[in-house]
């Protein structure tokens, strides 16, 4: 398989929350890159995350405005606006 990201992605395992209306739906971040990153969530929640919002990562002190590329039945790839 050839590797077309631009950065290179590195695994992690980060707490993090999508704002979007007002609403927050807890998520976790599994990888993670400068132009992006993949979370993942409750099955529940991921039919709900609308096309734009903003990620926040409370460890880093981190709001990151972001749009999904990719969606899957548990996890997501959004990319950095």
């Amino acid at each position: 398989m050839v590797e077309t990201r631009i950065a290179p992605r590195y695994r992690v395992r980060k707490p993090a929350k999508i704002e979007y209306g007002g609403d927050k739906i807890p998520c976790t971040i599994r990888d993670l890159s400068v132009t992006g990153a993949a979370l993942e969530l409750s099955d529940l929640n991921a039919e709900i995350v609308p096309e734009a919002f903003t990620l926040i990562v409370p460890e880093d002190g981190l709001k990151l405005r972001c749009h999904v590329v990719w969606r899957g039945a548990f996890r997501m790839g959004v990319a950095f606006d």
